[in-house]
Order: C-alpha cells, then sequence, then structure tokens
C-alpha cells in the first residue's frame, strides 16, 4: 500500500477514540521492530524522522528503507518530520515524499511561530502534505536529546486554549503539539507528574467552540520510561542512575480518549534498545556480531511497540477501519 496521509488517519482516529502511536526511527532494527508490531496487530502507524536521524543515517538511506517497510507490509503508513526547525528543512521533507512534516517554532514568539507556521503550512499544502504545528514549550530535552546543538530546558510554558484557537486559525495547521505537563527525554520529572488533563479539555472545547471541529491534538514527551527498562541498563552497566520518570501510561489513555490523536514516543524506543544490547553483551561478554545484540534488541523494541499500540493508544485493529 502506499504512503497514506495523516488527515485520512486522524479522521478515522477521531471517530474510534483511539491514537496514532507515532514512532522515531533511527535505523534498520527500530524500523523493523515498529513495522513488525504494527503490521501483526494490524495498527496504523506513523514513522517519525528527526533532523537528527536524516543527519545520522543520511536521508536516501531512511527513504530506502521507509520503501521497504511499505513494500513489505500491508498497513497505513505515514512518515511525518518530527521537530522540523526550519522552512527549507520542512520543504527538502515534502519535497523528498513525506506525507507530513512539523514545524516546531515553539520557541519563538507567538506571531513569529505563527508566521513561520503559516509559511510551511502554504507549501505543504500545495504539494499534498500535512502539517503540525506546537504551541507552547516543553521542559527537558529540546528537539532531539542528544543530538548536537541539543539544549535542555527546565521551564516549560503551558499551551492556553483560547491561544490554540487564535494560532490554528491564522496557520490553517492540520494538528497542533501542546503543551499540558508532558516532557522530552528520560529524565522528564522529580517525583510523581500527570498531565493537565483539565487543560487539554479545555483546549480541545475551545476549538470546537470556535468551529474548528474535533481537531487533532498531538502529545510530545509522551514515553513512559519503564522503571524496568531503566533497571536492566543500570544492572548491565549503564549508569542512569534513579531520578528517570516518564508520563504514566494512565494519563495517555485519557488524553487518547479525550482527543489527544497522535502520540509521540521515542525514547522508550531507545531505552528498550539499549537495554537488550547490554543484557546480551553482559550475558555473553565475548560476542561480537552485531547480529547476536541487535537481534534480541530488535525483539525487545517490537514488543514495546506492540504494548503501546495495544494497551495504551488502542488503535490495534484498525489499521482496515
Amino acid at each position: 500500500m502506499p504512503l497514506t496521509h495523516t488527515t485520512e488517519l486522524f479522521a478515522k482516529a477521531l471517530e474510534g477514540k483511539y491514537a496514532l502511536g507515532a514512532f522515531n526511527v533511527n535505523n534498520m532494527e527500530l524500523l523493523q521492530a515498529i513495522i513488525e508490531a504494527c503490521e501483526e496487530e494490524k495498527a496504523p502507524v506513523m514513522l517519525q524522522i528527526s533532523k537528527g536521524a536524516r543527519s545520522y543515517a543520511h536521508p536516501v538511506y531512511l527513504k530506502k528503507l521507509i520503501e521497504a517497510a511499505v513494500e513489505c507490509s500491508s498497513i497505513p503508513i505515514a512518515v511525518h518530520l518530527d521537530h522540523g526547525d526550519t522552512f527549507e528543512l520542512c520543504r527538502q521533507c515534502v519535497d523528498d515524499g513525506f506525507t507530513s512534516v512539523m514545524i516546531d517554532g515553539s520557541h519563538l514568539p507567538f506571531e513569529e511561530n505563527a508566521a513561520l507556521c503559516k509559511q510551511v503550512v502554504d507549501y505543504a499544502h500545495r504539494h499534498n502534505a500535512v502539517v503540525e504545528g506546537e504551541l507552547g514549550q516543553l521542559v527537558g530535552a529540546q528537539f532531539d536529546e542528544g543530538e548536537e546543538g541539543g539544549e535542555y530546558s527546565e521551564g516549560g510554558v503551558y499551551t492556553h486554549p483560547e491561544e490554540a484557537v487564535e494560532f490554528v486559525r491564522k496557520t490553517g495547521v492540520d494538528s497542533l503539539a501542546v503543551a499540558i505537563g508532558n516532557s522530552h527525554g528520560a529524565y522528564k520529572f522529580k517525583g510523581e507528574q500527570h498531565l493537565d488533563l483539565e487543560r487539554l479539555k479545555a483546549i480541545k472545547a475551545a476549538l470546537k467552540d470556535a468551529g474548528l471541529g474535533d481537531y487533532p491534538l498531538v502529545l510530545h514527551g509522551a514515553s513512559s520510561v519503564p522503571a524496568e527498562l531503566v533497571q536492566d541498563i543500570n544492572r548491565y552497566g549503564g549508569g542512569m542512575g534513579t531520578d528517570t520518570a516518564g508520563v504514566p501510561e494512565a494519563d495517555i489513555e485519557i488524553a487518547r480518549r479525550v482527543g489527544c490523536t497522535k502520540v509521540n514516543i521515542d525514547t522508550d524506543l531507545r531505552l528498550a534498545m539499549t537495554a537488550a544490547i547490554r543484557k546480551e553483551l553482559d550475558d555473553n561478554p565475548a560476542q561480537f556480531d552485531p547480529r547476536k545484540y541487535l537481534g534480541p534488541a530488535r525483539a525487545r523494541v517490537k514488543e514495546l511497540v506492540r504494548h503501546k499500540i495495544t494497551n495504551v493508544l488502542c488503535s490495534a485493529g484498525h489499521a482496515f477501519d
């Protein structure tokens, strides 16, 4: 099946009260794990490519890997630029065949953010692609954790419902990432932290009251940072410490029912892959064949993705709605 546009996927997800899993891809094993889990569970999926991933793997390699995934599967697949930071990068990805791009101007003043987003929207819509914007600022690792030029923010700015309405109207953006207590990276919170679900409900209500319908919202920084993965990393030689924390999956389930149509997951994939590799090399210290440790890593990521789409996002079984 050819690549799918998120407009179609979002409409079905909103009607079915499930969320699309948007999983970040950096290499072949991650891509295989994501696609195999979604194929077996019959779940539509969004594959996210960040600026850092394009730099690491090279755009042509990623494009060919995704072409292979499409050829080897039957489920709807959308390809999305995650955290595009310039119009030029978004333009390149649209020209390369991405069905969706995100322009992240959340660090800019409101009017500059809106102007940049509108520029991307105008170009993308002329070329049959859709756009995600972001309003509000998340705490934690910014744009792409660990990448060159990445920063870490200790202070965030929550999304205001009335500003969300104004932003969508000014830009014509197709979906909006909101800040409601979510955070990028593995070191998200001190102690227990929950999403501001009442704020999320207010944003949805404001958009609906403004005549924008059941507008699709996006949850970034939605990894739950499972304690068992962190423990395995530390048990087998890692040094992550004990102050890692993520967004509770129960909160994500509620956000999905309220109307968060797309949920981004990246950190959890990295944790699962790293935990499996560390365990395999600890169990077999003489091992030097990458297939012998990347295979188990792929399997662990696959089970994580299966859990997310089945038990949290509830997108399993909806590939052919």
